[in-house]
């Protein structure tokens, strides 16, 4: 649930981006630092495991306005997708305000994403919550891989929409998808704060989530260092 800050009359939000190892969760995660303005995000943090890594930044959207008299900041976390990191996701999990489920649409990934997928459900109800009472989005990540490679958005729907959430095609490394991605998912959690549709607060959220006129594209190898541990690795 959100955290409130009566004293600085801050409403803190958590999204987390789940999925399978590799699916591109972190690379939606550098890509929106990367293109969100800089004033507005706090730094990227970085924390390794052995195959995988947890990132996380603050994105306070100074266009936003308020919530009722309060500002909102969204905390924005990925989770390592490898099996045996299951109690590294239910911990990142914990508190979570909103979702964005990354499927990899790659067609040998189908079995991961589903995994991927049942897991999600599992840790949620865990910790005591009905995945329906909370917002959650789908982005099939890789579309930009020719359809040979690539599962269609209707075959994935098909085999992991069965909520009928919101859903995108995304091509996190050159950004397509991913501010789309955003805006709805964090749309569905300002709505839930009272930012009703065709209020002037759901329409400050609007612009503040918009896709920005410009957004650079990330590249292949490119290589990121953990700020904790000085350790460098290649995003997935």
């Amino acid at each position: 649930m959100p955290i409130v800050d009566h004293a600085t009359r801050l409403i803190t939000c958590k999204l987390v981006y789940y999925g399978p190892g590799r699916s591109g969760k972190t690379t939606n995660l550098t890509y929106l630092h990367s293109a969100l303005p800089g004033a507005q995000v706090g730094e990227l943090t970085s924390l390794a495991t052995r195959r995988d890594r947890t990132l996380f930044f603050d994105y306070l959207p100074v266009d936003l306005g308020t919530v009722g008299a309060y500002r909102v900041r969204f905390q924005l976390y990925t989770v390592p997708g490898q099996p045996y990191y299951r109690a590294i996701r239910q911990l990142v999990l914990q508190g979570a305000d909103g979702i964005t489920f990354v499927a990899d649409s790659q067609r040998h990934r189908w079995d991961d994403n589903l995994e991927s997928l049942q897991d999600l459900h599992a840790n949620l109800a865990e910790h005591g919550i009905d995945a329906r009472d909370l917002p959650i989005v789908m982005q099939y990540n890789k579309q930009d891989l020719p359809a040979s490679l690539a599962a269609s958005v209707a075959e994935l729907s098909v085999a992991l929409n069965f909520r009928g959430v919101p859903e995108f095609a995304g091509d996190a490394l050159h950004g397509p998808g991913v501010f789309d991605t955003l805006r709805s998912l964090g749309m569905r959690v300002l709505k839930r704060l009272g930012a009703d549709e065709g209020t002037e607060a759901a329409h400050r959220a609007a612009l503040a989530l918009r896709t920005p006129a410009f957004t650079p594209a990330l590249h292949v190898g490119h290589v990121t260092t953990d700020v904790l541990t000085g350790v460098a690795g290649s995003d997935a």
